[in-house]
């Protein structure tokens, strides 16, 4: 079976100290960079409790059968709090996706449990279930529910963030057409601020089809910085996708854009 659309596609910053406190308010610049950079460093963690909605759009180069694919992310994140230490964090991603025609692809739904705290020794996690609901076009469907676990695992030391999300997705209905679905994502990532609002970032996004015992292996590099355009705070940025590996016919290289709009508590 070949994976046709699966799209699967980012803290809580420590109080300031007091000083820094003091000229973060005799300062409105130096406060505005702060903020900016309090953002940024939450956006690289996909448990954050910031209410963020990205759209990523991703351009796909090099199949087989020369039809290059764009793909829009749509991809809303919302915190919330379910008791004193905990938050469940829910995570939507609905792909609109364009390639010799056009349509929307499966949504793909998680909820990460996460503590409130990081462990004593500073790492965060979050666990929870990932849900596929066959929602797409004809062309851009896995035509079947699919159910699994996800989890994530990140630390953050000063300005460098690192860690992975996993996911697998068991396909649990099936119309015969297709193989159920049986596949693992894998995403390490590692990210780095840069000051004013500006983050590189690389990760992997890794697919295998157990079924096809094949990878989709694009390796993402990327640039984003957070302003404020008008009362809103964004995030925006871009950058490069090469594919390490894909399956038969599939794309050699990409580009990356993406907007985020921020909803700070």
């Amino acid at each position: 079976m070949t994976l046709r659309s699966v799209a699967y596609p980012g803290l809580r910053r420590p109080v300031l100290a007091s000083a820094a406190a003091f000229f973060a308010l005799a300062s409105p610049v130096f406060a505005a960079e702060q903020n900016a950079d309090e953002l940024a460093k939450q956006l690289s963690n996909p448990v954050a409790a910031l209410i963020s909605v990205p759209f990523q759009l991703n351009y796909d180069s090099g199949y087989a059968s020369g039809d290059d694919r764009w793909t829009l992310n749509i991809q809303p994140v919302a915190p919330f709090s379910i008791s004193e230490d905990w938050n469940v964090i829910s995570r939507t991603i609905l792909p609109v996706i364009t390639q010799d025609d056009s349509g929307i692809g499966d949504v793909l739904q998680s909820l990460f449990f996460s503590p409130k705290q990081p462990t004593a020794s500073g790492w965060i996690i979050g666990v929870g279930p990932a849900m596929l609901l066959p929602t797409g076009s004809s062309e851009f469907t896995q035509d079947q529910w699919a159910l699994g676990p996800t989890a994530v695992v990140l630390k953050q030391e000063g300005s460098l963030t690192y860690g992975a999300l996993v996911n697998h997705l068991w396909g649990i209905s099936n119309d015969g057409l297709l193989d159920d679905t049986n596949a693992t994502f894998l995403q390490p990532f590692v990210a780095k601020g840069l000051g004013q609002g500006v983050t590189l970032s690389a990760n992997f996004e890794a697919t295998y089809d157990w079924n096809g015992s094949g990878w989709n292996l694009p390796m993402n590099l990327m640039y984003t910085r957070v302003t404020k355009a008008g009362s809103q705070m964004l995030s925006y940025g871009g950058g490069v996708r090469v594919y390490l590996d894909s399956p038969t016919g599939g794309p050699d290289w990409g580009l990356r854009f993406i907007v985020t709009l921020l909803f700070p508590k």
